[in-house]
């Protein structure tokens, strides 16, 4: 999967504040997120994060 820091990511679950989008701050062997409406970041493996991806959205740059 393609995913670059700046993407958000629309998950399968929601997380605990009740959103589902999440923005990619790092990525690599593990991704950095922060959930866009608590702000909270947290980091996450690979493999768990592709299994719940349900979509995701570029960010426009040039």
């Amino acid at each position: 999967m393609d995913i670059r820091p700046g993407d958000i990511l629309t998950m399968k679950k929601n997380h605990p504040c009740g959103s589902n989008e999440m923005f990619v701050i790092r990525a690599g062997m593990d991704f950095r997120l922060r959930c866009t409406n608590c702000s909270r970041e947290f980091m996450v493996p690979r493999n768990k994060i592709e299994k719940s991806i349900k979509k995701i959205t570029r960010s426009d740059e040039g």
